[in-house]
C-alpha cells in the first residue's frame, strides 16, 4: 500500500504556501501540478534525502531542474 505524506510547499509563481498530498510511490519521479491559488503549471521533483525523508522541489516553468 503506497502512503500519502502531505506537505507544504511554496508556489514557485505566486509565492502562496499551499498543502499537497505526495505518494512514496513517485519517488524519482517528475510531475506537473496547478496551483490551487493561481492555476499556473509547477513542476515537482520528488526524490529521497540522504536520510531517507521525502523531498519536494517545485520550479516554475522558466527554472531548470
Amino acid at each position: 500500500m503506497n502512503q500519502l505524506t502531505e506537505q507544504l510547499i511554496d508556489c514557485p509563481y505566486c509565492g502562496e504556501t499551499i498543502e499537497i498530498l505526495i505518494d512514496s510511490s513517485d519517488m524519482g519521479e517528475q510531475y506537473i501540478e496547478d496551483c490551487q491559488v493561481c492555476c499556473k503549471p509547477i513542476n515537482f521533483l520528488v526524490s529521497e534525502s540522504v536520510n531517507g525523508e521525502l523531498n519536494v522541489n517545485v520550479y516554475s516553468e522558466d527554472e531548470a531542474f
